[in-house]
Formats: C-alpha cells, structure tokens, sequence
C-alpha cells in the first residue's frame, strides 16, 4: 500500500487536480464529482450525443496521450493490504455454450463518451459493474479527469454498452458521480488510475410524436420543437404574402454571394407603395428583400432613413425554454435580436424577444429563394432501457488478489497507432489480451507510478479504461474485475506497445467501489422507481 502526498506533476490525463471534490474529505475519503445533476442536464446530454443520428457518437476519437514516453521499469513485488475479497457479478447468460476456443465478448462492456477541456469529442473502454442498483461503471481515473481543463471533470459523460458504428442497441447511460481514490483527484496518482461512476437509468431518444402546428400553437407550446423551411414558387409566395403580410410565415432570401444594392425608389413612404417591391419580380427592375439585424444596425437606420432601408421591429414574450434557446442560437451568431428578462423586483416572471428587420433595396435580377416557415412540436420522445445491470449484467469485483498466479482476460476497444506508426486497430471492435500479471510492479517516475501490474498486451490507447477480468466465463460472460487499463508498455523498445498496466486493486480500491456501488442514481422519466 503507498500514499502519495506530492502536489505536483500528472499521470497521463489527470494533473492539476488540488483540492479533494468532497467538503471537509481528508485522505482517507474517495473524492465524488457530479456530472450530471438533474433531469435536465441529462436530456441536454442526450440530445447533444443523438443529434442527428447519433452524429457526436460516431464522430468522437479515442482519447490518446503521450503514450510512447519511455522510462518505465519493472522491479520489487506486491503487498496487500489486508485479505482477499470477491464480490460475484450479476446478470451472465444462461443457456450453454459449447466449449470452443473463441472468445464470447461480455455484454457489459462499451465506451464511455465524453467532451474535454479543448471541446473534443473523445471515448475511452469501459464496464458495468455490479453495484446495489444496478447503476455502476468501472473506467479508469483519466477517462472521468481532464488534464488540459485543470482538473475539472469530463462534460457530457455518457456509457454505451455494446456500442458499434453509432448504434446504441441497450441505450445510453448518462453518469451522475464519479468515485475516485483520493489520491488520484488531489495528488495525481497513477497508482490510483481508476473510477466508478454511478449512472442513470438507460434512456434513448424515441421517434415520439411529431405534429405540425400553427404559429400561435408553436410559440405557446414548452417542449422539444423545430421550424422547417419549404422552398415554394415565387407565384405562391406573392400570393402568401399578400395574405399574411410581409411578417408572416412566408419568407425570401438572397442567396448570391455578393448582392449589389441600389437606391431605394422614389416615392416609397407607404405600404401600399412598397407592396409591388415585395414581389418576387419587384418592380421597374428593383426589388426589396428583408432581412434581420442587430439592434445597433436597426438604430442606425432609424438615424439615416435614407440610407437605402426601410425598418420594423417586434417584441414578444417568450417562454424559458426558446430563451434558452435563442440565447445559444445569440451567442454563436444565428439569432441577431435582442432577449430579455421581464422582472418583478429582483425575481423573473418571464422573458421576451425583439427582432430587427432592415429592407435591402437590390436588382430584380437578384437570385432570391422563397420559402414558408412551417412549425412542428414534437410530444415526449424519450424512451426509458431500465436499469445498466439489468439490461447488460455487472462483473463482479476483486480486490488484494495475488499476482503472476490466476490467469487475466483484458478486454478494450484499442485504436490509436504503435509508437512505430504501424495502426493495426480501428476502436470500432473490442479486442482481448489473456495471461498472467507480472511477479514484479511497475514503476514509471514520469507517472508517478511506483506499484502498477503489469500484464503482456499489444492494445493501444483507446483500451484505456477497459476491464481486467478475473476467473472469466466463456459461459456466463462474466468474471471478477481485478484492474482497468491505465497505461501501456514498449518493453523492448522496437516502437511496438507489448504490455498494458493497471493500477493495483486493494482495500483502498473496495472502500472507492463500496462508496459508489451503495448510491442510487434517481429517477429521469416518470415510472422509473427506486427498487
């Protein structure tokens, strides 16, 4: 057993971290951090990873490091810290499987997803765990920590069990908290590169119900909701906004890309005037196209009405979720208007909008494209898959085994490239590595290592976090977690990686499971209770 109390440095992904994530915690404490703390952070989670198809899922890449740092040895022996302890794995398959010489993956294992410090979509391997409710991943400690954000946790950590090419066949497990040795979230240990993080129930973005509605149905409605363009004929245009009116749901836009304006006609001072100009083929060569802006763009038109536009502007009150919306759409350059919230003293009793519309004067010869804004709102959508345990089992968990005496099955999802460049995965399979740990502990200064296992594998970054699995059934699919992936060895120095290493599981290690396997998630869709 060893206790690091040096602040300075880090191992792999996690330096930085200076203060314990628990109030008042000392050194005998696991560290917790929350990620995501409600129903609502969850469902914005979700969304960001299911966009389109699961986009953000198949674009993520492994998370990769300075892996190929030499300085790493092999030397001494292990001592545990008090007796050996199993604790049995849940779920397994039931029906008998012929004895045959290939592997049978274990359901419980998937990637981890998760956005760093730089914005990057990143994945590391990952397991379910057994736990008390059935909620609990095992993952290595720089899979959950971010090294270029300080310290700060992974955003937007999700599990997916059994994924592959973007399917989500047991659906995603969004983290609550993750459990960490105090050592490694204060003093960047990589002796204790190693986490259990407590997750919700599984949820998936269903097809759910999609309607179109009118205008004043969209603006009341509070849920998930989008507006699509239809792209109409000039003819239908004209003719819808003869009817709506210039601010109705039928729209134009020029879509050359250098528009040459003109002066504005002479003569235009009122609607009934400008209505020809509003026509997809304007009139006497000239044309007017509206368009939004800033307020500060609107203002100096007010000043300068000559200044080849005309002005209007509207206000309306909105509901929290488009203000949310619209201030994200705001701050990346989408939503020019103005957005505000309505206060009664110091409290808010609601918010409320303003667009800005300039009319720019240009050539009837101006290519323009004419579209009707159509409304959907889309009622409920996301689709509950139970319980992690339940829907993919747990292994079990070991602690204070023996070393280079029971045989060891690794399992991850190994990606990035050999040192010597050779690329020989791809991270959309898993792979497995099998035999005995070594006798003697590696010790890595750069890592401040000084008693991790070792164990001979050619995996490479991407395996990161991915199980070491004792006593493992071919049968059930289950065994007894004894490690996760944290590192990796070129022993021989011929640019190829040849071994993975582990932190050492030990009674430390139990008391970070014991904190986390006892914590329920809670409850995100109606109906899902505490069992």
């Amino acid at each position: 057993m060893k206790r690091t109390l040096i602040a300075a440095g880090g191992f792999l992904l996690a330096a930085g971290l200076t203060t314990p994530a628990l109030a008042g915690a000392t050194s005998s404490d696991p560290a917790a951090e929350a990620l995501a703390k409600d129903a609502k952070e969850v469902t914005e989670v979700l969304k960001f990873w299911t966009a389109s198809n699961n986009a953000a899922l198949r674009q993520a890449t492994a998370l990769t490091y300075d892996y190929k740092a030499g300085g790493a040895a092999m030397t001494g022996g292990y001592t545990a810290d008090g007796k050996p302890g199993l604790v049995a794995p849940i779920g397994g398959e039931k029906k008998k499987v012929a004895k045959s010489h290939n592997v049978n993956f274990p359901k419980t294992i998937g990637k981890v997803f998760f956005v760093d410090a730089k914005g990057g979509l990143k994945w590391c391997s990952a397991t379910s765990i057994q736990s008390q409710h059935r909620n609990l991943v095992a993952t290595a400690g720089s899979c959950v920590y971010d090294e270029a954000g300080n310290g700060h946790v992974m955003d937007k950590w999700v599990f997916v069990p059994a994924f592959y090419q973007g399917k989500t066949p047991y659906g995603i497990f969004v983290g609550k908290t993750a459990y960490l040795h105090y050592d490694y979230a204060n003093y960047e240990d990589g002796d204790r590169n190693y986490a259990f993080v407590t997750v919700y129930n599984g949820l998936n973005l269903g097809t759910g119900k999609t309607t179109q509605v009118n205008k004043a149905e969209f603006d009341k409605f509070v849920g998930e909701k989008y507006v699509d363009e239809k792209e109409i004929t000039k003819a239908e245009y004209d003719a819808g906004v003869d009817k709506y009116g210039k601010d109705g749901p039928y729209k134009s836009k020029i879509v050359d890309p250098k528009t040459e304006t003109v002066a504005k006609p002479a003569g235009v001072n009122s609607d009934e005037t400008l209505k020809p100009y509003l026509a997809a083929e304007g009139k006497d060569g000239i044309k007017a196209v509206t368009f939004e802006v800033t307020e500060g763009a609107y203002t100096s038109a007010k000043k300068d009405y000559e200044n080849n536009s005309q002005f209007a502007s509207e206000t309306v009150p909105i509901s929290k979720e488009d203000y949310e919306r619209l201030l994200k759409e705001k701050a990346s350059g989408n939503f020019p208007g103005k957005l505000e919230e309505v206060k009664d003293g110091t409290n808010v009793i609601g918010w409320k909008k303003t667009t800005y519309w300039l009319l720019k004067w240009v050539k009837s010869s101006t290519k323009t494209v004419y579209y009707v804004e159509q409304y959907f709102i889309r009622d409920g959508g996301l689709v509950s898959t139970g319980r992690l345990g339940d829907a993919v089992g747990g292994q079990g968990f070991a602690y204070n085994q023996p070393v280079a005496k029971s045989p060891i099955r690794i399992f991850g999802y190994p990606y990035a490239e050999h040192p010597d460049g050779n690329k020989a995965y791809t991270g959309v399979t898993p792979k497995t590595c099998y035999g005995k740990t070594s006798a003697k502990n590696v010790t890595w200064a750069k890592y401040r290592i000084e008693e991790n296992v070792a164990l001979k594998c050619a995996m490479t970054p991407g395996a990161d976090g991915g199980p070491w699995l004792l006593k493992y059934s071919n049968a059930t699919r289950l065994g007894y977690i004894n490690g996760v992936t944290g590192g990796f060895l070129d022993t021989d120095s011929n640019g190829r990686i040849d071994h993975s290493i582990s932190a050492y599981f030990d009674g430390e290690t139990n008391t970070v499971y014991r904190a986390a396997e006892k914590n329920w998630s809670g409850d995100i869709l109606p109906g899902i209770k505490k069992p």
